[in-house]
């Protein structure tokens, strides 16, 4: 029978790319320092992005059990709080917390993604496994072999996101955190080539949550918690694989008719840039300043350096223009009334009147109290949004990566501003010796404002000493951000 006769019960061999995955998190040896170091300064990054969600209740309450009284003794703990729970529920908890105010690391390409997310099941996984070895008097996994695994994640998620977009078939980037996430989750539990095969192929069985909850006119606080549940999918699939034997799918990709080509992505196979290595991670952005969906990062830049210019004259402001890339003018131009949080920070007129206005943009900039002053609409009103072609170039360029806007104000006597253009942030991999210290000193402030001071201390002392945290058993170092 031929390969395509739907009637064909014939039992094929995996689709190349669950291979591939497979492959890369088995056998691919990790020898960039710069990788290991840009990870250890991301595992920091997102615990502090963690603690800093710790202040909004609406991030909280997703925190805990999922229903009273379903705690772990001795299983994964939840960072900044006293929770214990099973590792899929735990999965879900750290990587809400750590999307929460979309204030973690980002990838940019053809797809878009946070891959800083996957932290939510490696953690989840890391410290369920960590406290058993102990228990059971082995070897627990060390700070060092987290650094590895997220290595991995960052690596699967981003080089998928490198030519693949599922934004424009309408499905939401956590389709690749789920992905990742399955795969190195597997291979912490122990799990070999065909376990990860099969529980990779799973994830794809799946398909994707629609991206209807990050637009006009539903965009809504789910997009903060999405990434959680595509943690705790995940380890389920992991524990499946390994814990259960299920059965896979060797075709899930690829099988006419029933396959998720054919089924979510226009029948067309997915597109590689490079093969695995750690380029995602050496390349990632990092979100430093502001609490700002990344295609506008830069823009807020723009807008802090007119603030001063323009916040006596906002009366005066006739119209302002703002300049960004194609997938800034698709994600984050948005008119009308802006219904929450989470339409105001994936609103690029919101993220520029604030700092225009105020001289700042910090996460509670996007509640109830500071959007209803009047000034915000108001200049949101005046506001156009035009894409850049050159930014659009640069964004896609693999050997630029850059996030270019640029903001300029006019006046209704006819004067203006300069126009004030900023190609990347200061998260980009150009501006790591500028990052890096304002990266730690976010990441100190996020301690102190919810953990107590000796706490603090101790995790500032081990952040200090990179080879000393590496080797911190993995359940000694997350004990530190334990209430």
């Amino acid at each position: 029978m031929s390969a395509h006769d739907i009637r064909s019960a014939v039992r094929p061999d995996p689709d190349q790319p669950l291979v591939d995955i497979a492959d890369y998190v088995v056998n691919y040896q990790i020898d960039s320092k710069e990788a290991y170091d840009t990870a250890r300064y991301m595992l920091l990054d997102s615990l502090g992005t963690a603690m800093l969600a710790m202040k909004f209740p609406e991030c909280v309450k997703h925190l805990g059990p999922l229903v009273p009284g379903a705690t772990l003794p001795g299983g994964a703990r939840v960072p900044g709080t006293s929770h214990e729970l099973d590792p899929v529920q735990a999965a879900f908890a750290i990587g809400t917390q750590i999307r929460w105010l979309d204030f973690n690391d980002t990838w940019l390409a053809a797809e878009w993604g946070h891959p800083s997310d996957n932290l939510g099941s490696i953690l989840a996984v890391g410290d369920y496994l960590s406290r058993k070895a102990e228990r059971e008097g082995s070897r627990p996994l060390t700070v060092r072999d987290v650094l590895g695994y997220a290595i991995k994640a960052h690596e699967i998620q981003g080089c998928y996101a490198l030519l693949n977009s599922f934004n424009r078939v309408g499905q939401d980037h956590v389709i690749l955190v789920r992905l990742a996430s399955t795969a190195v989750a597997t291979a912490m539990l122990g799990g070999d080539k065909e376990q990860i095969t099969t529980a990779v192929s799973h994830s794809w069985i799946d398909n994707g949550a629609l991206r209807t909850y990050r637009h006009a006119p539903n965009t809504g606080p789910r997009k903060s918690w999405a990434a959680g549940d595509a943690c705790r999918r995940a380890v389920t699939h992991a524990i499946n694989a390994v814990y259960r034997g299920v059965v896979g799918y060797p075709s899930a990709l690829s099988a006419k008719t029933w396959g998720f080509y054919d089924v979510a992505f226009k029948g067309k196979p997915f597109e590689f840039e490079r093969p695995f290595g750690s380029y995602v991670m050496e390349n990632v952005l990092f979100k430093i300043s502001y609490p700002a969906e990344f295609h506008a990062q830069t823009a807020v830049e723009c807008a802090m350096k007119l603030h001063d210019e323009v916040a006596g004259r906002l009366d005066q402001v006739a119209k302002i223009v703002i300049e960004t890339q194609e997938a800034g003018c698709r994600i984050i131009d948005k008119t009308g009334p802006l219904a929450n949080y989470a339409d105001r920070d994936h609103c690029i007129q919101y993220m520029v009147a604030v700092p225009l206005i105020f001289g700042r943009l910090v996460a509670s900039d996007y509640n109830d109290e500071v959007a209803a002053d009047p000034r915000i609409d108001a200049l949101r009103d005046r506001m156009t949004v035009v894409e850049n072609p050159q930014f659009t170039r640069d964004y896609f360029d693999p050997a630029r990566r850059y996030i270019g806007n640029s903001v300029q104000v006019f006046f209704k006597d006819g004067s203006s501003t300069e126009k004030v253009s900023i190609d990347y942030p200061i998260g980009h991999r150009t501006r790591r010796a500028e990052g890096i210290p304002v990266l730690l000193r976010k990441f100190e402030a996020a301690m102190r404002g919810h953990l107590p001071a000796h706490q603090v201390q101790a995790i500032m002392a081990a952040a200090e000493n990179p080879a000393r945290l590496d080797a911190m058993p993995l359940h000694h170092f997350l004990g530190l951000f334990t209430l």
